[in-house]
């Protein structure tokens, strides 16, 4: 049996981190592996050991008919090369539902097709229904990130909810590097540089609190923050970084992380980097909607706020910067919670996921 993957935009985002994981777990296990990515990025899924990596072109492009015209070669390009190298006994996993092209070629082919969605908040919607379209027709499975991802995005396929979990290694990096003692009152938030993702929420938190360190780590270039903030006031107590290839010192250092996603623009489905924070200890206030939800139990490992109720999570971070008992209850639970998604779950699911 050989695995086929096709991933999009090879970047250190959350999709091609749990690609990665997917692939170490196979391979682990004596799979034949092959990935079919984007060429010229460097990202989670670069240089993975035991797998045979096929490039094709794409370039993601601002313009967004630009991009749309770059996702449409990219795929007519993906999928001539999967035409000539599927055979119909493989696997072909589709991690995300923008790789349609090799959706539409495993279903020619007859191959299993597996479909690993991750995403709910997307447009145009013309867009969205055509990729999910071509993903309920084309696919044998389904794999969802979350119970709230499956229910909001239904299909007839046979599905799978498999939790996104930590590798044991960063978990080895936080159970050596954590600290007992009450930490740094250092607010961090970790994500895309994007509007609808909170960042100027975050801002404006800044300012509302200037007695806290608020550190913004983005993916994204330093001149491409330049550019986001070009019309902005940043405050003295926030410091922005680009890509980070190892968070674990931001997590280290930090007390409390925080999800600002605006929810009328877009849904978390999951929240790695929230389980990431966990596995530090670090209490966290999310939006109350969407697969955060099954993360964080509301006063107990942090908080549920809409992201426009800056009060309220000012009050909220005050509270747990300033009660060294609630601070280090919540950071005790949010561990703990934390434990209840491990890699060796993830990779048993996994295999259970691709054996035919």
């Amino acid at each position: 049996m050989r695995v086929i993957a096709a991933h999009l935009l090879n970047d250190y985002s959350g999709s091609p981190k749990v690609l990665m994981q997917l692939l170490k777990g196979w391979t682990k296990n004596n799979v034949e592996t092959h990935l079919f990515t984007c060429s010229g990025r460097e990202g989670f899924l670069s240089n993975i050991p035991n797998v045979d990596n096929h490039y094709y072109w794409y370039q993601f492009a601002k313009n967004p008919f630009v991009r749309l015209a770059f996702l449409t070669i990219s795929q007519l390009l993906l999928a001539c090369k999967l035409f000539f190298f599927l055979k119909k006994s493989d696997v072909l996993y589709v991690n995300t539902v923008l790789p349609f092209g090799a959706g539409i070629v495993g279903k020619i082919k007859g191959c299993k097709v597996i479909y690993h969605i991750h995403e709910t908040s997307m447009k145009p919607l013309l867009l969205k229904k055509f990729l999910f379209g071509v993903a309920r027709w084309s696919a044998s499975e389904v794999v969802y990130v979350s119970n709230f991802l499956a229910t909001q995005e239904p299909t007839s396929n046979k599905k799978k909810v498999l939790y996104n979990v930590l590798e044991k290694s960063f978990v080895d990096h936080a159970n050596l590097t954590i600290s007992s003692d009450k930490k740094a009152p250092i607010i961090l938030m970790i994500c895309s540089l994007k509007g609808y993702k909170g960042v100027n929420d975050f801002l404006s938190l800044a300012k509302l609190n200037p007695q806290f360190t608020f550190k913004l780590v983005v993916n994204a270039s330093q001149n491409e923050i330049n550019n986001f903030f070009i019309n902005e006031s940043i405050p003295t107590n926030l410091e922005v970084y680009p890509t980070q290839k190892n968070t674990h010192p931001f997590y280290q250092e930090a007390a409390i992380l925080v999800n600002l996603s605006d929810v009328n623009l877009w849904v978390e489905t999951f929240g790695l980097t929230i389980l990431e924070g966990m596995a530090y200890g670090l209490p966290t206030i999310v939006p109350p909607i969407g697969g955060v939800v099954e993360l964080v139990d509301e006063g107990k490992n942090g908080y549920l706020i809409d992201s426009k109720n800056h009060n309220l999570i000012s009050e909220k971070l005050n509270d747990l910067l300033n009660n060294t008992a609630l601070y280090n209850s919540m950071s005790q639970s949010a561990i703990e919670k934390s434990k209840l998604f491990s890699e060796d779950y993830f990779e048993a699911e996994s295999l259970k996921i691709i054996s035919i």
